[in-house]
């Protein structure tokens, strides 16, 4: 019955979105009318409002969707959201201060000249307004209104000058920073919360353990990454834009020909070309480099990027005027000035000692020079064609349209869940054949067909949040929310040109003169859009284009992660096998001379522990051969069991459902006879539905072969045997690099125990001359100094016995004295050796752990280097199938 008010709300959104009725009323009005309708059914026919829900009752869901509004808001997590307002003020703020128009116009003169440069500088502008505007409708509309005349004044064919234009201009949904990944990444951050549970729960129902390895996790993702993982693939778009342009240029010239330039190349048109260009760039670099970077959050680029664009403003709507340059020239100036004050001084508040002081004071005064120059641009982009109060106009619009849908979308999705759509859709999903191939290539139809109709933030906040949980926990493919996220905002680009209702359509349409065909404009994007489906497809099939410059940027930031954690240890590990088999006979070399080292006068303990070590070095090729058959064993199984493993999970994923159903119709059985109903008619079609199910789960369990437990079990041996080969070796390469950090760090100490001596010498006559009390506090005092040194502990120990002997009615210092003569002799002892391997043994093992610091070692190490961390990078942007685990 659930399925009744599922269709009936997808009936009355459709209805009330077909109408024209306003998104932001029918998103949540359609959920609440049929969680009404539902309810009071319910009470008419079951006597319960909460009968025909999934799961629950309308207070419930209602309750559920409320918090999804309060979440918007109100979760420190989900503050992306306030990135979305910074950039559409610095996009709209470009495009009203004519900013966007000058770079057309300087690039059109640079490459028209060209075959089809008209068009591929149509192109490469798109691409720099996308980067800075990110909003499709200012951009259309800009290049329309400056392009699209010159490019028909020159003969270019209309379809191509209107398809060149309206798919340059959706670049904007695409290339960072954009609306609509920001919007992605805080829909996928809630999605990977639930996928992470559904994968616990997969891993729970199929191997019966509660806690799921940290290396299975979901990958989340954030506005920021998104960003990242956007940048290549929308420059492949770029390139595909442009090679089909000129493509075309090269065929059929007549379609895109040649633009010669009517002036001058001279040094007038150089600066104009400089003040159109380098600008913008220089903003590009500030907004997306400063998150790359690792500088400013996606909020922090955001406000860099609105501050940008107002100090441009300010000077080009003074274009030619007296003093135009004078705030951006004095921005430019306090920002250079405040970089070099922070290199030279430590620009701490609380440091206002000395040189500090003037430090601050100096950037003090830079900040306010700055903070001036702001607001000098601010008052003439307010005093000038009342530019700011447009734009800020425009912004809050534009802010208000995208935050009252998502309010819409969570109380459209909670109801959608109330109804198990969610379910529906999973198991619908999971029936498919082909796996998960079948899955996405599904879901990526259905919002390409969606495009047709519905605008990208409507498709983001209603559909994605259904369907990403299902795909980001699938673990045949175990992709990344960051490649899912690209992949959808790819696909939604193609919405705004897909007729009949794309957007880029009816800006250019608003734009472009009567001579222009409707027809001619559909024409004219349809080349664009299949470029756009081969974009999806290249990116599809090469997820490191997406995932490669987050991981990157990850692994060599100040938060990376340390080589040890499980996450990375496949790949660590693929690397360093690497060096191992280059690096062979260098490597064992190094072990050698590590032996021949003379190390006869250290204790026999760290004698010992070092021997063991490069025992332990030694058998590392072993290890790793281990792990190579162990890994060519479970590979060489896998052919075999994957048919079998896939078989039996499908059965067991239908029989689960059947238990879900059975349960939900017990619970109303239950509750008819609870209630006392006398409608046998009903209870009794209950049972004979129950009874069905039972025969039809009987009839699956026995679908499950016989030879499964043998074959998993087989499975399971195999994958244990790799684990363990695994772990055999982690541990191996640890024990064996532990002993030379352990020896160095002893040896490394010595100057700083050295310098303890008089400390120690002067307690003789501290022990037979102070008071008892006083005594004791310096002891105390001169073993605390020794407590940061290592391997200081057994005289410390001894120390701390001679202050004991001081304490109480029994003091006795004699014995006093007995424990620090012997605290003597052992300082004494560890001075003489550790001074002695500082000159003879030091400078061996420094060579030796130098050797093996990039492979032994790599595990025990804080960070990656810059090349480990891209060969990581790249091989963590492979999705790897895990599938078999589960």
């Amino acid at each position: 019955m659930e399925s009744v008010f599922l269709i009936l709300l997808i009936i009355l959104l459709m209805t009330a979105l077909g109408s024209g009725f306003p998104v932001a009323y029918a998103l949540p009005g359609s959920a609440i009318i049929t969680i009404g309708i539902a309810a009071i059914t319910g009470v008419l026919f079951e006597g319960d409002t909460g009968a025909f829900f999934a799961q629950g009752d309308p207070v419930q869901w209602l309750n559920a969707a409320i918090s999804n509004f309060r979440s918007i808001y109100w979760e420190v997590e989900r503050d992306t959201l306030i990135a979305i307002p910074l950039f559409v003020f610095m996009g709209i703020m470009l495009q009203r201060s004519k900013i966007a128009e000058d770079l057309l116009i300087a690039m059109a003169q640079l490459f028209g000249p060209i075959p089809g440069g008209l068009g591929i500088s149509v192109v490469f502008v798109g691409a720099l307004l996308a980067a800075t505007t990110g909003i499709v409708g200012a951009t259309v509309i800009a290049m329309g209104l400056i392009s699209l005349p010159v490019m028909l004044r020159n003969n270019y064919s209309v379809p191509l000058a209107t398809g060149t234009i309206s798919a340059s201009g959706t670049l904007g949904q695409i290339i960072p920073p954009s609306i609509v990944l920001i919007i992605l990444a805080d829909q996928l951050s809630s999605a990977t919360d639930q996928a992470e549970t559904l994968r616990k729960l997969d891993f729970k129902n199929a191997t019966g353990s509660f806690s799921m390895p940290t290396e299975f996790g979901v990958s989340s993702t954030s506005a920021g990454e998104m960003f990242l993982g956007a940048l290549l693939p929308g420059l492949v778009l770029v390139g595909l834009y442009m090679a089909y342009i000129l493509i075309v240029a090269l065929i059929r010239p007549k379609l895109a020909p040649p633009v010669p330039f009517e002036g001058k190349y001279d040094i007038y048109f150089l600066k104009r070309i400089f003040l159109a260009l380098v600008p913008p760039l220089a903003l590009i670099f500030a907004v997306l480099g400063s998150i790359v970077m690792g500088v400013a959050t996606v909020n922090q680029a955001g406000a860099i990027g609105a501050l940008g664009a107002m100090i441009m403003a300010g000077y080009r709507l003074m274009d030619g005027q007296k003093g135009a340059f004078y705030p951006s020239i004095l921005a430019i100036a306090s920002l250079v000035l405040l970089s070099i004050v922070n290199s030279m001084y430590d620009i701490n508040i609380k440091n206002v000692q000395g040189d500090a002081a003037v430090g601050i004071w100096l950037a003090l005064a830079l900040v306010i020079a700055f903070l001036v120059s702001i607001a000098w641009s601010g008052w003439r982009a307010y005093k000038i064609d009342d530019t700011l109060n447009g734009v800020m106009v425009e912004t809050a619009k534009t802010t208000a349209l995208v935050f009252i849908i998502l309010l819409g979308a969570a109380m459209l999705t909670a109801s959608f869940r109330a109804f198990g759509g969610e379910d529906l859709v999973r198991d619908f999903l999971s029936n498919l054949p082909g796996g998960f191939i079948s899955k996405f290539i599904v879901v990526m139809s259905v919002i390409f067909v969606l495009g047709f109709f519905l605008d990208f933030i409507e498709i983001a906040v209603v559909v994605v949040p259904i369907i990403a949980p299902i795909l980001l926990s699938d673990p045949a493919a175990n992709i990344t929310g960051v490649w899912l996220g690209v992949m959808i905002g790819v696909n939604m680009q193609t919405s705004f040109l897909t007729p009949p209702f794309g957007f880029a359509l009816f800006y250019l349409r608003g734009v472009a003169p009567k001579t222009v065909k409707t027809l001619q404009m559909y024409k004219g994007v349809v080349p664009f859009i299949l470029l756009q489906l081969v974009g999806l497809g290249i990116v599809g099939f090469y997820p490191y284009l997406v995932n490669y410059l987050p991981n990157r940027v990850y692994l060599t930031s100040d938060t990376a992660p340390p080589p040890k954690n499980p996450v990375l240890q496949k790949c660590v590990e693929s690397y360093v096998f690497g060096i191992y088999e280059t690096d062979k006979t260098a490597l064992l070399d190094t072990i050698s001379k590590a032996r021949a080292l003379d190390i006869s006068f250290i204790p026999e303990k760290q004698q010992k522990a070092l021997s063991e070590g490069l025992d332990l070095a030694e058998s590392v090729y072993k290890r790793i051969a281990a792990i190579k058959t162990a890994e060519a064993n479970l590979k060489a199984y896998i052919p075999e069991y994957r048919p079998q493993h896939k078989q039996v999970r499908a059965l067991e994923k239908r029989i689960r459902k059947i238990d879900r159903d059975m349960k939900k119709l017990e619970t109303r059985l239950r509750r008819l006879i609870d209630g006392g109903s006398d409608n046998k008619t009903k209870m009794a079609s209950l049972q004979q539905r129950i009874d069905d199910l039972k025969s039809a789960k009987q009839q699956l369990t026995e679908q499950i072969p016989e030879t499964w437990k043998a074959a998993r079990d087989k499975f399971l041996k195999l994958e244990k045997a790799e684990k363990a080969a695994r772990l055999k070796y982690r541990r191996t390469v640890d024990d064996a690099y532990e002993p030379v950090v352990n020896l160095q760090k002893l040896i490394l100490a010595a100057k700083p125990l050295a310098a303890q001596r008089a400390s120690l010498e002067i307690l003789r006559e501290v022990i037979n001359k102070d008071e008892p009390k006083k005594a004791m506090a310096t002891i105390k005092a001169v073993s605390k100094k020794l407590g940061p040194i290592a391997g200081a502990s057994a005289i410390k120990s001894k120390l701390n016995k001679a202050r004991r002997a001081l304490k109480g009615k029994k003091m006795d210092r004699a014995k006093s004295i007995s424990q620090l003569e012997k605290a003597l002799a052992l300082f004494e002892s560890e001075v003489a050796w550790r001074q002695k391997a500082l000159a003879e043994l030091e400078p061996g093992l420094k060579a030796y752990d130098r050797s093996i610091i990039g492979t032994i070692g790599l595990r025990q190490q804080e960070r990656l280097t810059t090349e480990q961390a891209k060969a990581v990078a790249t091989c963590l942007s492979v999705h790897e199938d895990i599938s078999l685990s589960f």
